[in-house]
């Protein structure tokens, strides 16, 4: 079966596997205590050139709702934008988490907010009967498998410090980014303006393994009890660090990342002269939302390549994902099958813009 569903559907990469294995050697103090967590820490401080406070966590919705209640009040206000994960995806967590703050959701084209549509959303500053304007949350990639440049999160940081708002960055797909990018780590953090990262690693390679990444680190100064207090601190923490610590050597992050970036650009080339395709975004990372005729879609399916339809079940949009460990072949098979199919069903029409 070739599984595009998403890059959650993925094993684990080998390196990460053995790293997980090797700490399973001997004993380690608990709760974060071994050196491999500390290790992890200096790691990252080394990768984004500066010097970090880093938590590992177990998931990404534990890294950005726990983040999340450092950078925000109670009474506070958190925007993102509509698709976002934190507004679609995460249960209420976000609000959970921060003791009831108000999300408040920001439309944009191709899952990126606008500075000046935020700028427009901050109100009610120092109004008592209005929830407090105190954190702005960016996705890289986006929902949408789009990028935000470095210039372009600099000036999001920019309106957020202007009005006095900290800004978070949910990277689930962060390695996706920096690998289509080309940029340094810094270059999209903290030299742009970011407060706090999630650092994502299970979508790339990773087993179960986050980490909250402050780069203002005085941010930091609770995020240990409420980790705690959110059930998230796990007593073998080794074994999340081990993974951290695998996927950080030698570029392991980036490389995955690489390939997965790779993987989807070879199925966009593929797709291009489909009749009847249409793509909804442009692919700058691992994602693909594409509109392909239902003849197509129901006979992939049938095949057994296995993808979502976007937007309902009877939806002709589609996501396709690719990942770390994706087979070229697979994809080979993937297109092969999708021309077979809409040559068998005589569909025309224009093919994706190049």
């Amino acid at each position: 079966m070739v599984n595009l569903c998403s890059d959650n559907a993925t094993g684990v990469a080998p390196e990460i596997i053995r790293a997980i294995e090797a700490a399973n050697a001997g004993t380690a103090m608990p709760y974060g205590n071994d050196d491999l967590t500390g290790q992890v820490e200096a790691k990252l401080s080394e990768v984004f050139e500066t010097e970090v406070t880093a938590f590992p966590v177990g998931t990404g919705t534990a890294a950005n709702v726990l983040c999340l209640s450092v950078m925000t009040p109670p009474f506070g206000v958190i925007y993102c934008h509509e698709g976002a994960h934190i507004h679609v995806d995460e249960c209420g967590g976000a609000e959970f988490y921060t003791g009831g703050v108000k999300l408040c959701p920001l439309p944009g084209s191709r899952g990126k907010i606008a500075p000046d549509t935020l700028r427009a959303a901050i109100t009610g500053v120092g109004e008592p009967h209005h929830a407090q304007p105190a954190t702005v949350s960016l996705t890289q990639a986006t929902e949408a498998g789009t990028l935000y440049t470095p210039d372009e999160v600099a000036a999001i940081a920019e309106v957020a410090r202007t009005n006095r708002l900290n800004l978070h960055m949910d990277g689930a797909r962060f390695a996706n980014a920096v690998a289509a990018l080309g940029c340094s780590p810094a270059d999209v953090t903290w030299r742009a303006g970011v407060d706090a990262l999630s650092f994502g690693a299970t979508k790339n390679g990773g087993m179960s393994a986050e980490a909250v990444v402050f780069f203002k680190r005085e941010l930091a100064e609770t995020f240990a009890y409420r980790r705690m207090k959110g059930g998230h601190l796990f007593s073998k923490m080794r074994f999340l660090s081990a993974q951290l610590q695998a996927y950080l050597q030698d570029d392991l992050w980036l490389r995955n990342a690489r390939h997965a970036n790779a993987m989807a650009a070879r199925l966009v080339e593929g797709l291009r002269a489909l009749p009847g395709a249409d793509l909804v975004n442009p692919v700058e990372a691992n994602e693909l939302f594409v509109r392909l005729p239902e003849a197509v879609i129901a006979g992939l399916l049938d095949r057994g390549f296995r993808f979502y339809r976007w937007g309902g079940p009877t939806s002709t949009e589609v996501r396709l994902v690719t990942a770390f460990n994706t087979d070229p072949a697979d994809i080979e098979r993937f297109l092969q099958a999708a021309h077979a199919l809409a040559a068998s069903h005589g569909k025309t029409g224009a093919a994706l813009a190049r």
